[in-house]
């Protein structure tokens, strides 16, 4: 398009053509949007523009420089890496209109003085380094590629991790083509490189000096929203599918693990189900472990909605001392979400000693654990010991524990009992053309609207509360309903009470899982 000449590839080799004819509409359309950039460069452009002036290839280009380097104008150069065509002209591009790394500024943090360095890719100054990216090789182990910002680094040099605070041996320095490590003696400032085996080293560490501690702004790293339970297709492989991801986890930041013990599954987060997807083939392929990808449970809550009173004896012998409990309490709700239960005694006269006061709670604390509902925890449920009765041989903290369970688990089924479900507060941002899709999906998801915020170049925020549970696959939806340009967040904001018949579901569910 700078030139206005025409390149097709004859094999391996780029040999030269004529501009065919549908491609000329296209080339004066892109061409006049490349001479309004130029002429944008600054006012002199911008009058030998209006004058009708013809710029020059030489002035093309060092204005299209100009605009590369302040992002002003991003370049698109197409090629393909299977076939190994476009390399060289992208390679040319970078050459022609990139910025080189000694017209770069870049600073970080001394963190001695807490004064700014300005490293700027100065070979004389201390060296410093910044991981920009991190690699686990099968056979080798660990590489940490870095940029190098100041200095010279050379192999068996002492760098000092100033995020960690920790002195590590630089072994061996690499360059790295394509997958090959190609060993090197010094790295000098602008280089890109790799180094083998830093024990401690992390993406987002600083490398320095212990004399000159630089510390360099880390990279943004995005937060991954989309999530499925995992487990191994085969039990004796757990250690090595946990071992696995591990090492998966320390290349890619975006990906996160975490134990979900309340409903007795281990979750995996990513950035989209493409994401997740891909790990589970790489862990395959690169660590012959099979990872199976389900449908995660939600993280329910129990509680009641009325007041019951109950009263609950447990009695029995057996040869020797017996056991013998009995409690009188109620149940209501105690309009706090935040703790499973609140627990007092009304007891007069001492029907029910003190000193089983704590077997009572003790008793209450094991049933909020796992629900009689549908097995999940309790909260917002107010327990009163008001009467009772005891053996003074028989009765025993046992007994009362036992005693307690039961009239729990009685009463909480008298004072109509329901399932709470997590609602967050989701913030999605697309095209204003994508709005009404986006809006009449979340109301198909059960989501609440709450407001549209304008967000400039011709993006909506659309806020909204949404069960969670209902953004399962929501990435993959929004994806398809947006091109791809649509993005979104979230956030845990409250329990809410679930409809019937999700209820009635999960309930079921639990049922054939207790089976």
């Amino acid at each position: 398009m700078v030139s206005e000449t025409g390149n097709r590839w004859s094999g391996k080799e780029v040999v030269s053509c004529d501009i065919p004819d549908y491609c000329q509409p296209y080339l004066e359309k892109y061409r006049e949007a490349l001479i309004e950039s130029v002429a944008e460069t600054s006012e002199e452009m911008m009058e030998r523009y209006f004058e009708g002036d013809e710029f020059s290839v030489d002035e093309i280009r060092a204005a299209l420089k100009h605009s590369v380097c302040d992002g002003s104008v991003v370049p698109v150069s197409p090629g393909s890496s299977i076939v190994i065509q476009g390399v060289y002209a992208l390679l040319d591009d970078i050459v022609k209109y990139m910025p080189s790394p000694d017209m770069r500024q870049i600073a970080g943090i001394n963190r001695k003085s807490n004064e700014i360095y300005q490293a700027n890719y100065d070979f004389s100054k201390a060296k410093s380094a910044y991981i920009y990216k991190t690699m686990m090789d099968p056979f080798i182990g660990k590489y940490s590629l870095i940029k190098v910002c100041s200095g010279v680094l050379k192999s068996d040099d002492t760098v000092y991790n100033v995020e960690r605070e920790v002195e590590d041996k630089v072994g061996k320095l690499y360059v790295l083509q394509g997958n090959k490590p190609v060993e090197v003696k010094e790295l000098h400032a602008g280089d890109l490189g790799a180094l083998a085996k830093l024990t401690d080293a992390r993406t987002g560490d600083s490398l320095a000096t212990k004399a000159t501690p630089i510390l360099y702004g880390k990279a943004e790293i995005s937060k991954p929203y989309t999530y499925k339970a995992y487990k191994a297709k085969n039990k004796d492989e757990i250690d090595k599918l946990a071992q696995s991801l591990n090492k998966i986890g320390t290349e890619d930041l975006t990906i996160r693990t975490v134990n979900d013990s309340e409903n007795r599954q281990m979750l995996i987060y990513g950035m989209g189900d493409l994401h997740l997807d891909v790990i589970a083939s790489r862990l395959l392929n690169e660590y012959k472990v099979e990872m199976l990808l389900e449908k995660p449970r939600v993280a329910f809550r129990e509680t009641i909605r009325k007041t019951a009173d109950v009263e609950y004896k447990h009695k029995k012998q057996s040869g020797g001392h017996g056991q013998y409990g009995h409690v009188k309490m109620r149940f209501s709700p105690s309009d706090d979400m935040t703790v499973p239960y609140v627990f007092t005694q009304e007891v007069v006269g001492g029907t029910v000693p003190k000193n089983y006061y704590p077997a009572v709670e003790k008793g209450l604390q094991d049933c909020c654990v796992k629900g009689p509902l549908a097995g999940y925890p309790v909260v917002g449920v107010k327990a009163v010991l008001y009467d009772g009765s005891y053996h003074p041989v028989d009765s025993s903290e046992m007994a009362f524990k036992i005693a307690t369970v039961g009239a729990f688990k009685k009463g909480f089924m008298d004072a109509s009992p329901v399932l709470l479900e997590p609602i967050v507060s989701l913030k999605v941002v697309v095209d204003d053309t994508n709005t009404g899709d986006v809006m009449g999906d979340l109301n198909k998801r059960r989501g609440r609207v709450l407001g549209m915020n304008p967000q400039g170049g011709g993006k909506t925020e659309i806020v909204a509360d949404i069960p969670q549970m209902e953004l399962y696959g929501y990435s993959t939806d929004l994806r398809s309903m947006t091109g791809g340009t649509g993005t979104f967040s979230y956030e845990f904001a409250r329990y809410e009470q679930a409809p019937a018949d999700i209820c009635q579901k999960e309930i079921e569910a639990a049922a054939k899982e207790e089976a």
